[in-house]
């Protein structure tokens, strides 16, 4: 089997991952997730090569033609799918593995605390789902899965499904697919909303039982408070 260019699997990758693709010639004209890794890899050589100020101009020129906003200095690994991709901005020192799925709205992004090594690195198959930030110099396992809207401050395992702001481990499955074409993002908990559902109950249960202490000491039925006129 002939072995596919850069360009071919990466376009391979966004027919597997999005069923509105219908052609590679489609997705290589009308798919800004494409243009902006193909503009993100002539500004990382520059930057490489310290043609940082170059570099900078292609990535803005990315920027202003995708909405995607991606440092010259982060690294991408193969075959990245970024689906619509407005809003999505991938710092400096980041790092991204194979295989991964990024939705819009995403961030990876720092804290302003740290210093050198700032923004997150991501494993292979990762899915970060639409409008998650994941902010500081720590790693997301291989296959971790990251929900909407979270906010991921610490490591995120293996194979983990993190949500929530902050983000949590509510998950630690098996390993999926190469590809991760079983990607659930809507069958998830979330740990907080858990969490005040239990502090409500055991505040009703509260509730219960000093109504049960009032009528076993007072022999009546608690009064009811009166409306004043």
């Amino acid at each position: 089997m002939k072995k596919q260019s850069q360009l071919g699997e990466l376009l391979s990758a966004y027919q597997r991952r999005d069923p509105a693709a219908r052609s590679k010639v489609e997705i290589f004209l009308l798919y800004p997730g494409v243009h902006a890794v193909l503009y993100h890899r002539m500004a990382h050589w520059c930057h490489k090569h310290n043609l940082k100020f170059l570099a900078r101009c292609i990535s803005q020129w990315s920027r202003f033609w995708t909405g995607i906003e991606i440092h010259p200095g982060a690294t991408i690994g193969r075959r990245l799918v970024i689906d619509h991709g407005m809003g999505i901005v991938i710092g400096e020192t980041a790092e991204i593995g194979d295989d991964c799925l990024i939705y819009h709205g995403v961030t990876l992004g720092g804290t302003g605390k740290d210093q050198g090594k700032r923004h997150p690195t991501i494993g292979n198959n990762v899915m970060i789902s639409s409008g998650a930030k994941v902010l500081g110099p720590f790693k997301v396992g291989d296959n971790a899965r990251i929900a909407s809207n979270a906010v991921v401050l610490r490591e995120v395992p293996e194979d983990a499904t993190a949500v929530g702001i902050p983000a949590q481990i509510v998950r630690i499955a098996g390993k999926t697919t190469h590809y991760a074409d079983d990607v659930d993002q809507i069958n998830v908990k979330d740990p907080v909303l858990e969490r005040l559902a239990a502090v409500s109950s055991r505040l009703e249960l509260v509730e219960k039982l000093l109504d049960e202490h009032y009528m076993k000491n007072n022999g009546q039925s608690k009064p009811s408070a009166e409306v004043e006129e």
